[in-house]
């Protein structure tokens, strides 16, 4: 009222009764209404308002964005907001009426019989025991021939019942993916209590993700058996030249001999035929000459003529597969899709010979092969080479397949260019080659002339040049007395807590299970220590049961039910987020670092130990199968985003995936990897997408630095340089380069997928060449960086270190099952690689708090501690945490408030 007198220049005691009075308010409101031109909110609207919400909706269930638009609509209608109750029934009718509209547009234009033959899925056969859906829903994961033809034996059934796939693009993509997700993750029971039209719509989106997912892994499992085959056969190779290492040496030592004899006989100008029969003895060369030719025989054999023993366990699935799947290509590997085809008519008609003028689309040292000396395409050699064939053309994109995912054409992973355009410009990139080409040709002619400069007086620090190579000293990291000394002083003050109580404080603090929502409700989730303990038997490789067995206060049916429920990759995502954003808002979390640079690692875990387990071989990890949790980490130590890949995949792929698609509030501009994450390909893309991508190169002095200009023009450091960048490739596809750029920038596909498909082309395509001689460029801008900055090599260590201290603490944690990775599909093992990432960030988040409550005492004690120690200390501790025993939950959740901090002076373990 003070307000409103001063600007009327009353007197505030004239206003002072104005609100006693209800009736002048409301006479006031209808003034201001109507000169406004509004109105107040009536019955006769409801039904305008469930339109609203109807069409706010249609992609979405979330109530928030619901209500905006009943609000919304209100708004542009001059309407007053009626009251909170009155939205919020007008939304729930809204979207009541959305997804009746959503499951009809779903269901619109399938005949009768297929509308039975959804209802059959949920009806339990005999002979099975399980639903047709269960059924379906189990794809076989162990890599063998015979679940190749179980996947396609389910694709047939998928197939018979006929739902077009176009059928998905008539609802909203987000409301289409709901469906797809309650598919899922609901079990037939379940699915079948729904209403008829919701039941069919979920049963018609369950299957057209069932098709493409049952697609993808009969191709995944077939390249895999069809690698197998030739990797064995390279294996097999290096053994048997192994095995002959003995003979080798001794017919080596033999020919040598051979040649001493006959230089003796040259020199003393006698017989070399008697000299060589006194010395070595001719009837002892006649005996090596058949050793000699089975040797080079072993050496000389090709694969594709060991893989070819292979041939039977091919002939298990490849004819099926053949058969089941339509392959489709460009007019560049047309010749493929005939030889498919031939292979095709050869198996439905049962002949054996193949025709001589069958194409061979593969390199030419097979073709040689597979024609006999009597002229004949042999059949074993001719298949085995068009299956290994087919399966690079399939992982580059080259060939591809209706209904796949995984295998699409190479351009439907990449935006329009129209799309693409204002992205590219968004980033600042030119729109021309010859403009990033000037100006870093300008730039790195100038580097590199000021490094040849630097280098030949040696005013490189720790960088020497020395016959003709680099010299560099490794990063010598120290650690001060006083920081090591205070990094105890606050590890000993950490009080001690079972795993259990620190989940359900942090819970409180960050608020992190809010993202753990009902997949069919939208709810979050009322049993929050069921939540805690799923979360908990995914990070410690416990397992439900397990779980429910070693705890008090909640059971197993509550566990499987709230995994089912509320545990989904993208909940785990958001509620990952959440913690690293309140860990990045603490103060103690700026002295570690602003949050601008992270780095990355992969860390192995073995796979299960019985026959056939999942993952795959790396031999620098030994002889175990298993798998690599490749996880991004920040410099305030908050481990933002992780990903299960292969063993044997190389790191490179997945650096761009953490950094594009955390979630989180961190901005990150600098990136650290080891040599593992580094290729020509990731530095061209971070540089385009705006990261400076800093490895740390075990291999840098065996690196070369390419110039734009010719090499003459440094001639100092000659022996560094390789060849010229490709400038007229860069310029050729420079636009083809862009598009990629903005559909990863846009997250229309995944950094990794594009760049497996570029590394997989048999001949390299010229996109490819292009984004390699990109990355050329920006990986010697980086390469002198490193020799003219000890201070980044420094801080690349660092990173790294913060990685290494996350791996340990991983160890400490997933303990159970000797920490081996027994779940087979993917899904559940990125489940545990979530779960056990966000009960890091959970542990780095608390350690944070009680290490300020620490610092906080001591600095009221009097003591002076200094941010420059402080930031040598970590909260990745761990010995305070009690992560094994019984877990108490009731108790864990009744505990309230603040735990004191161990004043005792002494250091306690849990």
């Amino acid at each position: 009222m003070t307000f409103i007198a001063e600007q009327l220049d009353l007197p505030a005691e004239t206003l002072a009764d104005y609100a006693s009075r209800e009736q002048t308010m409301t006479d006031h409101t209808r003034e201001l209404a109507a000169a406004l031109r509004l109105r107040g909110a009536a019955r006769a609207d409801i039904p305008f308002m469930i339109d609203a919400a109807t069409k706010a909706a249609w992609a979405t269930d979330n109530g928030i964005v619901i209500a905006a638009g009943v609000i919304g609509a209100l708004r542009e209608a001059r309407v007053l907001i009626p009251s909170v109750s009155t939205v919020e029934r007008a939304g729930i009718a809204g979207r009541v009426r959305a997804r009746k509209q959503a499951s009809h547009a779903l269901l619109s234009g399938l005949r009768p019989e297929q509308l039975d033959a959804l209802d059959a899925l949920l009806i339990t056969e005999p002979n099975k025991g399980i639903t047709a859906l269960t059924w379906l829903k189990a794809i076989p994961t162990a890599v063998k021939p015979d679940h190749v033809r179980d996947i396609l034996h389910r694709l047939r059934q998928v197939r018979e019942i006929g739902i077009p796939a176009k059928l998905s693009t008539f609802v909203h993509p987000d409301r289409y993916r709901q469906f797809v997700r309650e598919g899922r993750a609901s079990p037939a029971y379940l699915i079948e209590r729904y209403t008829a039209s919701r039941r069919r719509a979920t049963l018609v989106a369950c299957l057209i993700d069932l098709e493409e997912r049952l697609t993808d892994a009969a191709i995944e499992m077939a390249e895999k058996l069809i690698g197998t085959a030739f990797s064995r056969a390279k294996n097999t190779q290096a053994r048997r030249y192994a095995a002959t290492s003995k003979d080798v040496a001794r017919l080596m030592r033999l020919f040598r001999g051979t040649i001493d004899a006959l230089s003796t006989a040259l020199e003393n100008d006698s017989d070399p035929i008697e000299t060589v029969d006194e010395t070595v003895g001719w009837a002892t060369l006649l005996r090596a000459r058949h050793e000699v030719e089975a040797l080079a025989e072993t050496v000389g054999v090709d694969p594709l003529t060991v893989a070819a023993d292979r041939y039977a366990t091919l002939r298990k699935f490849a004819p099926t597969l053949i058969e089941a799947l339509e392959f489709k290509a460009g007019r560049g590997s047309a010749r493929t899709i005939a030889g498919i085809r031939m292979l095709r008519e050869l198996n439905r008609s049962g002949k054996r010979d193949v025709p001589p003028d069958a194409p061979m689309p593969f390199k030419k040292d097979w073709r040689k092969l597979v024609i006999g000396p009597d002229g004949k395409i042999n059949r074993r050699l001719y298949e085995t080479a068009m299956l290994a064939h087919l399966r690079n053309k399939l992982r580059s994109g080259d060939v591809w397949v209706e209904r796949s995912s995984a295998y699409r054409r190479f351009d439907s992973y990449l935006l329009p260019e129209p799309v693409a355009a204002p992205i590219v410009s968004k980033l600042g990139l030119p729109s021309a080659a010859d403009e990033w080409l000037e100006q870093r040709g300008r730039e790195l002619d100038w580097r590199l002339k000021k490094f040849a400069y630097r280098l030949k007086r040696n005013q490189l620090e720790g960088v020497r040049f020395v016959d003709d190579r680099l010299q560099i000293s490794p990063v010598k990291m120290t650690t001060p007395a006083e920081a090591e000394v205070l990094a105890d002083r606050l590890d000993a003050m950490m009080p001690r807590i079972r795993i259990t109580e620190l989940l359900h404080e942090v819970a409180r603090e960050t608020g992190f299970m809010a993202a753990f929502t009902n997949l069919r409700t939208g709810e979050n989730c009322p049993n929050e220590s069921a939540l805690l303990a799923a979360i908990l038997a995914d990070a410690t490789n416990l397992g439900l049961s397990r779980m429910a067995a070693a705890s008090q206060g909640v059971t197993r049916d509550q566990l499987v039910w709230t995994q089912d429920a509320y545990i989904r990759e993208d909940t785990y995502r958001a509620a990952l987020a959440t913690i690293i954003k309140a860990q990045h808002r603490l103060p103690i979390a700026a002295v570690w670092g602003d949050g601008t640079t992270s780095s990355s690692d992969g860390q192995f875990f073995r796979g299960g130990k019985r026959v056939n387990a999942g993952g795959d071989i790396n031999a620098r990890y030994g002889i175990d199968p298993g798998f690599s949790f490749y996880t991004h980490v920040s410099d305030q130590h908050g481990p933002y985003h992780v990903k299960v890949i292969s063993a044997a995949t190389h790191e490179a792929p997945y650096v761009l995936d953490g950094l594009l698609h955390h979630g989180s509030n961190l901005s990150i501009a600098e990136h650290f990897t080891d040599t593992g994450g580094a290729t020509d390909h990731v530095f061209a893309l971070c540089a385009m997408l705006g990261f400076r991508f800093c490895p740390r190169l075990r291999d840098f002095p065996d690196r070369r630095l390419i110039p734009i200009e010719h090499p003459a023009a440094y001639p100092s450091i000659g022996p560094l340089l390789g060849k010229r960048i490709r400038a007229d490739v860069i310029r050729e596809h420079w636009d083809e380069v862009m598009r990629l750029v903005a559909s990863l920038k846009a997250g229309h596909v995944a950094p990794s997928v594009m760049l497996r498909k570029l590394a997989a082309y048999e001949r390299q395509n010229q996109v490819d060449i292009a984004l390699q001689e990109i990355g050329k460029i920006e990986r010697t801008q980086f390469m002198l960086d490193w020799l003219e900055n000890p201070s980044l090599r420094r801080r690349c260590q660092a990173g790294l270190n913060k990685s290494e201290q996350r791996h340990a603490l991983t160890q400490a944690i997933y303990t159970f099952r000797q920490g081996r990775i027994i779940d087979r599909s993917h899904e559940a093992q990125q489940y545990r690689a979530s779960g056990l990432n966000l009960v890091i960030a959970a542990i780095v988040y608390w350690n944070s708090t009680y290490m300020t409550e620490a610092m906080t005492h001591l600095r009221s004690g009097g003591e002076s501690i200094l941010d420059d120690l402080l930031a040598h200390t970590s909260p990745v501790g761990w010995e305070h945490i009690a992560f094994s025993g019984d877990f108490l939950w009731d108790r864990a959740a009744k505990a309230t408030g603040r735990k004191p901090l161990n004043l005792s002076g002494k250091q306690r373990a849990a």
